[in-house]
């Protein structure tokens, strides 16, 4: 087998810290998870960690991005080539699944209060969000041109329904009977109102 170069090594240690964290901050959370915890189960020292991540708020920023990655990816892959009401039977599927999921939830909370003070986090956590939202909104406007305008434009419904999701997720952890038909009767709602677009 060859040897892996200096850059492939540095990249397999960055991608088994993020998996080592990402398990570690969705099971114990945010701050109970030290760098030292994460460099220890990962089988590295802490000057592994600190060679790939200046500090625990930019390791989280990787796992978060690695979340919102998979989730992005899987809601694309579910709606795909579908009519409107089985993408939205297989969105329902996926935010039953996941919206409300604990560990994912608290995580994102948690860390939005640890960056509350600190304006460049902050910045970082914001710029991550006009990204999710200007993703969703791509996936609107893929959407329209098979189905018709929604009823908001594009950024604005990705704007409502990522706020929908993630206080209905907030809510659902606290209380699981919730249920998750509000968000894809919202939505459902919205792309099939077109008369009702705002001017």
């Amino acid at each position: 087998m060859a040897r892996l170069t200096r850059a492939q090594s540095q990249a397999r240690t960055r991608e088994r810290l993020v998996a080592t964290a990402r398990q570690m901050f969705l099971t114990d959370g945010y701050h109970a998870t030290s760098l030292d915890k994460v460099a220890d189960t990962a089988g590295f020292s802490k000057g592994a960690v600190y060679s790939n991540f200046r500090n625990k708020d930019e390791l989280c920023l990787a796992v978060l991005d690695d979340i919102h990655a998979a989730q992005i990816e899987e809601i694309a892959a579910v709606i795909a080539g579908k009519d409107q009401e089985s993408a939205i039977a297989a969105f329902t599927g996926w935010a039953e699944r996941m919206i409300g999921d604990e560990g994912w939830t608290l995580l994102e909370v948690e860390f939005a209060v640890q960056a509350r003070r600190d304006p460049a986090l902050r910045a970082e956590l914001a710029a991550r969000d006009r990204s999710i939202r200007a993703t969703i909104a791509a996936l609107a406007d893929a959407w329209g041109e098979h189905n018709g305008p929604a009823a908001l434009p594009s950024d604005d419904l990705a704007t409502a329904l990522l706020s929908l999701g993630i206080g209905l997720g907030i809510q659902r952890v606290i209380d699981p009977t919730i249920r998750v038909q509000v968000l894809t009767d919202t939505l459902r709602a919205l792309i099939a109102a077109p008369d009702r677009q705002p001017t």
